[in-house]
């Protein structure tokens, strides 16, 4: 059985080969499968994967750093791939972190846990494709809805964005309101080979050109009556959601963390050629980048401490991930102002970086669902 720390190794090795490509990577608009066969073989899908199943998952207090350390080695290569691969674990831990639910459901719940962990050990990736138009980010707010046929399966209907990893994952978390039911629930899609005309309901309706994480091919889609598995606890949505959200937050920091210390290690490298001469705004500049970068790195350490302690505060971690995405965004901008209208070239990597840590504030939860839970916090709803 492969352990945490060879995962990580092997994954470093990776990262270091994307590192050496990474002019031609940032430029990419589409994810090569063979990147994530490499990740596949290097172990990168048993971080999802009980230990009693063959991975080295734990528990959200005992596995969240290992399979972050791993997401944030992974963004020192390449920011579209991490942000990808963050994914993964962020679905299949909506079943991890939730490993016991009240009677009569544990049964049912307990054999979809195994079922769906086993596809990622058996070389499955998971996505998500949540996200719908208008809706804030705000899952409570979706207009897709799942109609349940005769026998007992469902079929999701709605227009759905932000798919990221489209055609390499093989199965989608996203969510729907139960047809006849007041309250959404969550589902997964099993899209493997899924073609994407429409004929079995799964239809394209624009491909991913963002401004940033150029190749995570975040496709948006329309689906008419497409195949639907639902969670195995209904009804439950918000506990699920809950019970994950320190470790989602912790994932998706972690790949930002990863890529502002690249760029904080590329401008050094480059700023230390020319340090005498550089301008008394440019060397304030460059102080505060490099302070932020430290800022960065105590929030995001900060955050992990507060899912491993017992009965951590959610505020925590949501404060962490808003910090981080702040933080972020003001370090790169600073580090182009310091280097100058070169980063505007396309060879020069500046400017690719500086766009993808923007992700993170748009990330679940966006901005104003994640204001909306610091004000909460900050009245004392929710401890430090």
């Amino acid at each position: 059985m492969m352990e945490a720390r060879t995962i990580l190794g092997n994954v470093r090795a990776i990262a270091a080969d994307f590192a050496a490509e990474r002019g031609a990577r940032q430029q990419r608009r589409a994810l090569d499968p063979a990147d994530f066969a490499r990740l596949r073989e290097a172990g990168f899908l048993l971080t999802s994967v009980p230990v009693a199943q063959g991975g080295v998952w734990e528990s959200v207090a005992r596995s969240t750093r290992p399979v972050c350390e791993v997401l944030r080695a992974l963004a020192h290569g390449d920011s579209s791939v991490a942000l990808v691969c963050a994914m993964h674990p962020a679905v299949l831990g909506f079943w991890l972190a939730t490993p016991e639910v009240p009677a009569p459901d544990q049964a049912a719940w307990d054999a979809q846990r195994r079922e769906v962990c086993q596809t990622a050990a058996d070389g499955a990736w998971w996505g998500t494709i949540t996200s719908e138009p208008g809706s804030g980010g705000d899952v409570a707010q979706t207009r897709a809805v799942a109609r349940r046929d005769p026998d007992g399966a469902y079929r999701l209907s709605g227009q759905k964005h932000f798919g990221s990893g489209s055609g390499i994952s093989a199965y989608m978390l996203t969510s729907a309101v139960p047809a006849g039911e007041a309250e959404p629930d969550w589902f997964y899609l099993p899209v493997a080979g899924a073609p994407w005309d429409g004929s079995t309901g799964m239809r394209l309706v624009a491909e991913w050109d963002g401004h940033g994480m150029l190749a995570t091919q975040s496709h948006a889609f329309e689906f008419a009556e497409f195949p639907a598995v639902r969670f195995a606890w209904p009804g439950h949505w918000r506990a699920i959601q809950d019970a994950v959200s320190g470790l989602i937050g912790c994932l998706f920091t972690a790949v930002i963390v990863g890529i502002v210390e690249t760029a904080l290690d590329a401008a050094r490298e480059q700023l230390a050629r020319r340090r005498e001469a550089l301008r008394p705004y440019e060397q304030v500049e460059w102080a505060r980048a490099d302070l932020e970068g430290w800022l960065v790195q105590q929030a995001y350490e900060g955050m992990l401490r507060a899912v491993e302690a017992p009965g951590h505060a959610p505020g925590a971690v949501i404060r962490g991930k808003t910090a981080v995405a702040e933080l972020a965004e003001s370090a790169l901008t600073r580090l182009c102002r310091v280097l100058g209208g070169g980063v505007y070239a396309r060879h020069a990597p500046f400017g690719f970086w500086a766009q993808d840590v923007r992700a993170l504030g748009f990330l679940r939860p966006p901005w104003g669902l994640a204001y909306d839970r610091l004000l909460d916090a900050a009245w004392g709803g929710d401890a430090p």
